[in-house]
């Protein structure tokens, strides 16, 4: 058995987390060196190491990240004033856990470009 993610670790309460959302396929909770006022990652139980190598079978839970974020959003009550969504993918993407997550970011104008 290969050694659990950070994420897996933080799903099964072996590392504290501020959760702010959880239910069958995922848990969403701030991170803990957040890059905006409002920094959430949203992060499936399902431990996919990245999208690149998600599958068919995967379509659903994709899809619900997204739309937990943005009920996330409305929540926490920055739907209407704007948000971000990020997904990295492999390191130069930026990731650095590897378990699919769904940045959220809010709370302050967001530029463009990002990086």
């Amino acid at each position: 058995m290969s050694e659990q993610t950070l994420f897996e670790k933080i799903r099964d309460r072996e590392i504290p987390a501020s959760f702010v959302h959880e239910d069958e396929h995922c848990i969403a909770f701030r991170d803990i060196a957040p890059q905006a006022p409002v920094h959430i990652l949203v992060v499936p139980r399902k431990p996919i190491p990245r999208v690149a190598e998600a599958d068919p079978s995967d379509q659903a839970v994709l899809g619900h990240l997204l739309l937990t974020a943005a009920a996330i959003a409305k929540k926490e009550g920055f739907d209407e004033s704007g948000f971000r969504i990020v997904i990295n993918n492999g390191p130069d993407g930026g990731e650095a856990v590897p378990h699919l997550h769904v940045h959220l970011f809010a709370g302050r104008p967001l530029t463009w470009p990002p990086g």
